[in-house]
């Protein structure tokens, strides 16, 4: 067996080590860190089968733009959501609107849709793999065209950097 298959996933290994740690509380026993990482090495070696191949990430720096953008819009839609709620009923306008992306890989078309469920106000409420589109609930939205823009400006056009995504 080669060196890679033994360390199939060498994060997650350390992920299992550090877990299995803090799940018998000590640090300092030698036996417990053998132990770990008896477990760390051989639960990802024989279950390498069944985990996805990730996939390449070609620009960093827009997994960083994409982040600091999920970060500061779920921080200022809970304000807004708040204000929403302390409001009067009758002033929201909730809308269901149907995003076009332009993605291919399944990973950056699962994080779009996380992204859009994490911020609050908006929940991204199904994917049509075929028609290439999003289902999205927006608690109040004046400007469906608008909304649409700030979704692909803020979230996809960074994950098509960050997946090399090519536009369909």
């Amino acid at each position: 067996m080669s060196r890679s298959k033994w360390l199939a996933h060498p994060l997650g290994s350390l992920g299992l080590l550090l877990v299995w740690l803090l799940l018998v509380d000590d640090f300092t026993s030698v036996g417990h860190w053998i132990l770990g990482a008896f477990f760390a090495v051989l639960i990802p070696r024989f279950t390498v089968s069944w985990w996805p191949r990730l996939p390449h990430i070609r620009s960093w720096k827009h997994v960083f733009i994409f982040s600091g953008h999920m970060f500061v819009d779920i921080i200022v839609a809970n304000f807004q959501v708040a204000r929403l709620a302390l409001g009067r009923v009758e002033n929201l306008q909730p809308t269901w609107v149907q995003v076009p992306y332009e993605l291919d890989n399944d990973v950056a078309i699962y994080l779009l849709a996380s992204a859009i469920s994490l911020a609050p106000g908006t929940v991204a409420a199904s994917v049509n793999r075929q028609a290439s589109l999003l289902t999205v609930h927006a608690l109040h939205c004046d400007d469906e065209q608008a909304l649409i823009a700030e979704i692909k400006q803020r979230y996809e056009l960074p994950l098509r950097e960050v997946f090399a995504c090519s536009p369909q």
